[in-house]
């Protein structure tokens, strides 16, 4: 399998918006009513034209001050420094902040030999201050790397991957299409973040436009299942890597594609 879960954690999160780590084995969900818990998977894949990070986590560092993120990159068997391209659904702090590592006290870009692909309607909402799901002072880095390149609407970054704007978590939240070693990977961010959501209906409260989301996903899994795509979701508690596999009804289900 070329696509590599980067599993960040579990968590909670509230009205606060806050991600609180989550520990089944000690924490209760009880002490922590009106929460959601969710794990937070960026990914990695291998593509002929270098190696893909989508999305890139809450942020946190280790006892030596690098990103888990880097250290899961390593453990997976590859170098953080050969990421070729970071695939940015959208920009909430979740999803975007492992963009940069703290080098004793100031912030680097955490991923320097890499291009950060951001929708420009997307970057510009993020700056506008309407909402405190943002952590501006880590896109102020990667503004003045050069290794931001901001897209808009869909479009083809190279002959393996494809962009689509969906704006349904987001006004300007994009998904990805990657075709690459016979398969096609797909990356719904946000608006596919769970395997169940593909055969629950239902529109999520934390969605900016949540009729659509729901159209999304049922638009997503309608093709994607017979076309075999793999789909990689950010936020489930159980398959994170899928793949679409017919019952003896003629229905498909979802079964684990990780390694």
């Amino acid at each position: 399998m070329q696509a590599h879960s980067l599993f960040e954690g579990s968590f909670s999160v509230d009205s606060t918006k806050k991600f609180i780590p989550f520990d089944a084995s000690k924490d209760s969900k009880k002490d922590r009513p009106g929460s959601l818990f969710i794990h937070v998977h960026p990914f990695l894949i291998e593509s002929a034209n270098g190696l893909l990070l989508l999305d890139t986590g809450i942020g946190f560092a280790d006892n030596d001050g690098d990103l888990q993120l880097r250290y899961n990159i390593r453990k997976a068997g590859f170098e953080p420094d050969n990421v070729r391209y970071v695939l940015l659904s959208h920009l909430h702090k979740d999803h975007a902040g492992g963009m940069v590592v703290d080098r004793n006290g100031t912030f680097r870009l955490a991923f320097p030999e890499a291009e950060y692909v951001v929708q420009r309607g997307e970057w510009e909402d993020a700056y506008s201050g309407k909402s405190d799901s943002y952590r501006t002072e880590i896109f102020d880095v990667l503004q003045r790397s050069g290794n931001l390149l901001l897209v808009e609407g869909n479009g083809v970054l190279n002959n393996e991957i494809n962009y689509e704007v969906s704006g349904g978590h987001t006004p300007h939240h994009q998904v990805f299409h990657i075709r690459t070693g016979g398969e096609h990977f797909f990356f719904g961010g946000d608006e596919a973040p769970e395997p169940e959501q593909f055969f629950r209906q239902f529109a999520a409260k934390y969605d900016y436009d949540g009729r659509k989301s729901m159209a999304l996903r049922q638009q997503y899994w309608d093709q994607g299942s017979v076309e075999g795509w793999i789909f990689l979701m950010y936020h489930s508690t159980n398959i994170a890597i899928g793949r679409p596999e017919v019952k003896e009804n003629g229905e498909y289900r979802l079964v684990d594609a990780s390694d």
